[in-house]
């Protein structure tokens, strides 16, 4: 028996899901933390409010091109790519990864269009290390490609009890 296909209506649940619990959850940020103080939460992990004005790790923060609109563009760009993908992607986990990192991307697009910057908050160290802050739709973007990764890895193996037949 074939595997059924993550279709478009699942889909756009993932990527609805991702949307709402990114927003929920930085709006509860944004209506209680103040931008810079840093809340402990556990012994290598803290929730502190920043604003993201360039890419992953604040790069091009200061460039002029940096804008949120261009920045907004390239990601849409990329979301569209990524749903050319799934037209031809026929494996379950690859497309559940797919639908996470589009979600994840039009999570920070909507920060970019709505603040001019993505909020960040979620904020891990050991001593005096701090991993650059970052939030859940970075959380999605990221397992999403670790996931693809591994599908792609996993790709062609065989599953346990079947007959020697190649997935896909």
């Amino acid at each position: 028996m074939a595997p059924r296909r993550l279709g478009w209506p699942g889909g756009l649940l993932i990527v609805a899901g991702v949307l709402a619990v990114d927003q929920g959850v930085k709006w509860l940020v944004l209506e209680t933390l103040d931008p810079g103080r840093s809340v402990p939460v556990l012994p290598f992990f803290n929730l502190v409010l920043v604003f993201n004005r360039g890419i992953s790790f604040g790069l091009f923060a200061g460039h002029p091109l940096a804008s949120a609109w261009l920045l907004s563009g390239i990601a849409l760009a990329i979301v569209i790519g990524l749903l050319f993908w799934l037209r031809r992607e026929q494996r379950t986990l690859a497309r559940f990864a797919i639908w996470m990192v589009i979600g994840g991307a039009l999570g920070n697009v909507v920060d970019r269009l709505r603040y001019g910057m993505v909020v960040d908050f979620l904020d891990f160290y050991i001593r005096s290390y701090h991993w650059p802050a970052f939030n859940l739709a970075d959380v999605a973007v990221v397992g999403g490609a670790s996931l693809l990764i591994w599908e792609s890895f996993m790709e062609g193996r065989e599953q346990p009890g079947e007959t020697g037949e190649k997935t896909r």
